[in-house]
């Protein structure tokens, strides 16, 4: 089952089970990913004691993790990644929401450029390097997560499948699952009414779904800004996340069958 429910943990998902160009398979049970846990209710955290992950990744700013801490489980034990690095300022979809009207056109340019930049992102780079380090080396499974769980955890996820050979169908399949997941078209209206309160200006329900939502060409941006800079996603990989052949393949060998 891909799709997991939580009680209060929005987007939880299996990211594995997908076939890979090598003829194996990701094994599931082994790579989660998900929006952040600090709702997380009492059952919630029983049912992450039960996944006994060894690693979480935490891509959110330090900001955000102040504001909202993670819930954590009783002999809780796993590596925790996540970044000190802070520029200090507000989070920039929020100094956008802040400073423009929000409409289908304006979401979409908005969120093609941070996608174009979001790899790059010193920070991310950092923790997507221990990240993969940590996969290599884990045997337990690992969590990956941000603020709601689809933009800087849907790119880390579309690297670690291209790193496993998951096909780009499959892939970007994965990445359009957060649709699903969090039934954005059903929660629109509501969270339409929430951005008023917040910037005292009507959003419509396309602009909102185009913003909070996500789609194939943000994903696609960020590959042919990696290609531009990096010749391409094997470029970025190697390059920027020094990802070395040796690794590659000892977390292949631990996360397919």
């Amino acid at each position: 089952m891909r799709l997991i429910p939580f009680e209060a943990v929005d987007n939880f998902r299996d990211y594995g089970d997908y076939a890979t160009a090598a003829g194996r398979r990701v094994r599931p049970g082994r790579l989660y990913r998900s929006a952040h846990h600090a709702r997380a209710t009492d059952a919630d955290l029983e049912r992450l004691k039960a996944m006994d992950p060894g690693v979480v990744v935490d891509l959110r700013r330090p900001s955000e993790r102040l504001q909202q801490p993670s819930r954590r489980h009783a002999g809780f034990s796993a590596l925790v990644i996540e970044s000190d690095e802070d520029d200090g300022g507000e989070a920039p979809h929020i100094t956008f929401l802040k400073t423009q009207d929000l409409t289908p056109d304006s979401g979409r340019r908005f969120m093609t450029a941070t996608y174009r930049e979001l790899p790059f992102v010193p920070a991310h780079v950092d923790m997507f390097r221990r990240y993969f380090q940590a996969v290599a080396d884990s045997e337990r499974p690992v969590v990956i997560h941000c603020a709601a769980g689809k933009d800087r955890t849907g790119m880390l996820a579309a690297v670690t499948h291209h790193v496993l050979g998951v096909g780009h169908d499959d892939l970007v399949e994965d990445y359009l699952l957060t649709n699903t997941a969090v039934d954005l078209e059903a929660r629109a209206p509501r969270i339409a009414e929430q951005l008023k309160a917040f910037t005292g200006r009507e959003a419509s329900h396309d602009a909102v779904v185009a913003f909070l939502g996500v789609e194939a060409a943000y994903l696609d941006a960020a590959f042919d800004e990696m290609r531009a800079r990096c010749g391409g996603l094997d470029g970025y990989v190697n390059r920027v996340l020094g990802l070395d052949g040796a690794t590659r393949d000892r977390i292949a060998e631990r996360l397919t069958a």
